[in-house]
């Protein structure tokens, strides 16, 4: 799906949830979390390309295949917690959105660690 026919889905999911703003407002929520999930699973056929990407890439390279598994962890968390976080504030509840973009963040850089530490185990390496 290109780029132009879910900026025409999003746009007429705001406008319909817009039209609900003021009388039953949870309608609204759910047009725009059934519009999000629906974008989400037009999403996924993009990212078997990047995944597909990725394995060509690793082919030429010679990467730790962990590494390549780890990038992709963080970038699904990083578009999940994005994703629910977006929904919580549309629904009012931004303190619930910060927490969950909070918790995002810590898995990153908790899923990053290992990384860096065999980057440094590499950098001692190089000095000694």
């Amino acid at each position: 799906m290109t780029i132009f026919k879910i900026g025409v889905i999003g746009v007429i999911g705001a406008l319909i949830s817009l039209q609900f703003k003021n009388g039953k407002t949870e309608y609204g929520i759910y047009i725009s979390i059934g519009i999000s999930v629906f974008i989400f699973f037009a999403i996924m056929d993009k990212l078997e390309l990047f995944i597909t990407t990725l394995e060509h890439v690793n082919d030429f390279l010679f990467v730790d295949p962990s590494y390549l598994s780890t990038m992709l962890k963080m970038i699904g968390i990083t578009y999940i917690a994005e994703f629910s976080s977006g929904i919580c504030k549309d629904a009012g509840y931004q303190t619930i959105a910060m927490q969950i973009e909070l918790f995002g963040k810590l898995t990153i850089l908790a899923l990053g660690m290992p990384v860096l530490l065999a980057l440094l185990e590499t950098i001692r390496e190089f000095l000694l």
